[in-house]
Formats: structure tokens, sequence, C-alpha cells
């Protein structure tokens, strides 16, 4: 059987997206193609490893009549869940694809404060799991300490998981201090303020991202770049893709996207870039499809034929 693929999703959310004519002040602004989506980068990551062929558990903090309609939607996706329930109500974010201007307008609330209680029981829960991969993606909602996922690396180690992380600021920092992170996937924005200073210069950038894997803090370094595509560092170098040639109908998700079907490869045993060249497949495919991390395994696969120079792994699913 493939390794468990562990998500944990501190601040979930529903993401609510729709289409208006055009998005006015002060007006009645009418909506349609309306669709409901349970979010939240763990949520995403679980729900895209799913749909790749992948085992996946999605670890949610839930609260609220919201917390349960996000249960509903999950239950209504397949993806198996453990939620652990919160006081506060779980957050409901919304985007818009304005068709007068083609823009794209995201709101997204901070979500509820979870207490001592409530994240003292989240590690408790996570300190159950055996072997596998563990993903904590996303925010740390107020009242979660800012060495909350460092913790949690430290408790992936004792457990012999392997720990994944996609945040930023202060928490990403402090996790990477700690080591032992297999994988982390910040944007260029995220990876600047990691480093303190901008790293426009493709050698800069490079340079970075080499070092901070060569300290012994994490393995691997993945850094998103938009529609300049994306960066990996490893130990031995770089590796930069370009981004994929697709329409794009909305980008909520595909970074997540991208970690998911990147963690999923490395899962499998494939190679670090050969997991890189998923990913950029994969973040390719979501943002080609509306809705919140929607890429087709199908639209994947194809895209991921179209990226030349990184020969596709040799591992099956299953193996």
């Amino acid at each position: 059987m493939p390794p468990l693929i562990t998500t944990l999703t501190l601040n979930p959310t529903i993401d609510l997206a729709s289409e208006a004519k055009a998005v006015q002040p002060i007006r009645k602004v009418r909506t349609f193609n309306e669709r409901q989506d349970p979010g939240g980068g763990g949520v995403n990551v679980s729900r895209v490893v799913r749909e790749l062929g992948g085992e996946t558990l999605a670890m949610i903090l839930a609260g609220g009549v919201t917390g349960r309609f996000l249960e509903e939607l999950l239950d209504e996706a397949e993806v198996p869940r453990r939620s652990i329930p919160i006081q506060g109500r779980t957050r409901i974010s919304q985007t818009i694809h304005d068709q007068s201007s083609d823009l794209e307008y995201r709101f997204v609330p901070e979500g509820p404060t979870v207490t001592g209680p409530e994240w003292a029981a989240t590690l408790r829960a996570l300190e159950e799991i055996k072997g596998g991969w563990l993903v904590a993606s996303g925010s740390l909602p107020a009242g979660v300490p800012p060495d909350f996922y460092a913790r949690i690396g430290a408790i992936a180690e004792q457990r012999g998981t392997r720990f994944v992380l996609d945040t930023s600021g202060e928490a990403l920092h402090l996790a990477l201090e700690k080591g032992g992170v297999e994988l982390v996937k910040p944007s260029l924005g995220e990876f600047e303020a990691l480093i303190g200073r901008e790293l426009r210069e493709q050698v800069l950038l490079e340079q970075a991202a080499v070092e901070l894997v060569r300290s012994g803090r994490v393995r691997l370094v993945a850094v998103t770049l938009g529609r300049d595509g994306a960066l990996l560092a490893t130990a031995e170098g770089t590796l930069r893709l370009p981004a994929l040639d697709v329409v794009v109908r909305g980008a909520v998700g595909a970074g997540d996207s991208f970690l998911a079907a990147m963690t999923l490869a490395l899962a499998r045993g494939q190679s670090a870039q050969d997991a890189f060249a998923w990913g950029v497949a994969a973040g390719a495919a979501a943002v080609s499809n509306a809705g919140t991390a929607h890429p087709r395994r199908s639209e994947v696969e194809e895209l991921r034929q179209r990226i030349h120079g990184v020969p596709i792994g040799g591992v099956k699913e299953g193996e």
C-alpha cells in the first residue's frame, strides 16, 4: 500500500466561488455559476491527493454550523477526515470573477480564535500518526502559538513521519529553526520574507534556496513563482521549470495542488526532480479549472507529458 498522506488544516474554510457581470461599489451585485468547495491549505492538498489516486486523511479544526457544512462537503467529496471540534465558527471565504474586467476578487476572513485546549487536542491527535507523510498547510489562526508547526515537526520526527510544510512568516521560520522538514513550498514573496532580502535575480534566488537546503534544516525547497514557473532546490543544485501554457480560469488552490502532487510523487518513491515536475503540472491543471483546487487527474497526467527534460519516474501507483 502507498504511504498515507495526512494533512492538517488549522483554519479551514468554506470556499464560495461565483461570477458577476461587473463588480461595482454600493450597487447590488448579482452573481451566478455559484459553487461551494471545502477549502484551506491542507484540505485542498487532501482533495488533490485523492483525485490523483493517493491515500489521504484530512485533519481539520471545525466549529459551528459552518464547521458541519465543511464536514458535509468533505464527505460529499469522499475525502476521509478527522475533525477536532472548536468553539468558534469555521470561516467562509468568497471569490468573485468579474467578467467585465476579467479580474478575480478574493475575500478571506481571519477565522475563529483557537483556544489552548483546542490546539493542545490537535497535538495529541497528531501523536497518533504512524509513519507516512504529514502536510501542514496554511497560516496559524489566532490563539495558536507561533512555534506550533515546530512542535508538529518534533512529533513527526518522533513518529517516523515525513513532514511537509506550507506556511509563512514566524511560523515558517521557527519550524525551520527546529529542522527535520522534508519539503517547504513558499511563494517568492514568502521566501524573500524568510531570507530577509529581495531575490529578484535568478542567481540570488538559486543561491539562497540551495543555502537553506545545505544548512540541514530542510531537504527540499520548492519556490512557486506564478507566471514565471517554479524553482526546486536540493543539496545538489537547482532546477527551474517554466509555467505551462494553459487558459487560466481561477487561481484558488493552485499552490496547494502543486504541493499535493509533489508530495504524492515523493511518497511514491519518485525523484525530487520528477516530483517537482508533477507539482508544476498539477498547479497548471488547477488554474485551468474554476473553483478551488480542481485539477483533473487526466489533465495533470497530460500536462506532465509536456514537461521536457525531466524523466517521468518509473514507480507506479500502489508500489
